[in-house]
């Protein structure tokens, strides 16, 4: 295929590669974080953290399973320590310094994907996970996997909230532009790119 100018054009123009698409999901995954916890945030107490029939039990414990799995998956690609070396069943008991807390992961995750070149990405890492067991992992499939493991119990939170008081919120108008009216006073709240 050739432009106006009879020259080559840039494949990856079209398409854009692997890191631009790890970027693109944590940049999601900070926005999706932003609606869902400012739902949460308008639930009483009661309701937030009320046992339901779940993989974790209440809309709390999920959320901050979800912070402490970033944070774990963060320590294991960078070799920073970012969780407490005591930490027990739970990173945090109150909503609010789980919401700042997940606002520094997702920022220290969208600026590692930013920084991560080709290379870095088909590198290995290699982790032990929490039993003991030794695993090396392409860079690349270990964001994959934190990517899915978030969305996935971001789904759930999504769901338990349609038993409450509060809508869940709608977390799928993120990557069409004919979105863009729906998300853009987040993305500028957020300080990410308007696209």
């Amino acid at each position: 295929m050739e432009d106006s100018e009879d020259q080559p054009m840039n494949e990856n123009a079209l398409c854009p590669g692997l890191g631009d698409y790890l970027i693109a999901q944590a940049r999601n995954n900070h926005w999706s974080n932003h609606r869902l916890h400012s739902a949460c945030l308008r639930l009483p107490a009661s309701e937030y953290y009320a046992n339901r029939p779940s993989f974790f039990g209440s809309i709390h414990i999920h959320l901050d399973h979800i912070v402490f799995v970033d944070w774990l998956y963060l320590e294991r690609l960078t070799g920073e320590q970012y969780l407490p070396a005591d930490v027990g069943d739970e990173l945090h008991n109150e909503l609010a310094p789980l919401v700042e807390d997940q606002v520094t992961a997702d920022r220290a995750l969208i600026e590692y994907c930013d920084a991560a070149t080709p290379e870095t990405l088909a590198s290995e890492v290699s982790f032990k996970l929490l039993d003991g067991t030794q695993y090396t992992e392409a860079v690349w499939s270990v964001l994959a996997h934190l990517f899915t493991h978030q969305i996935h119990h971001r789904g759930q939170v999504h769901d338990m909230l349609s038993a409450t008081s509060v809508a869940p919120p709608q977390l799928d108008e993120f990557f069409l532009s004919s979105d863009l009216p729906l998300r853009e006073a987040e993305l500028k709240a957020l300080n990410l790119p308007i696209e």
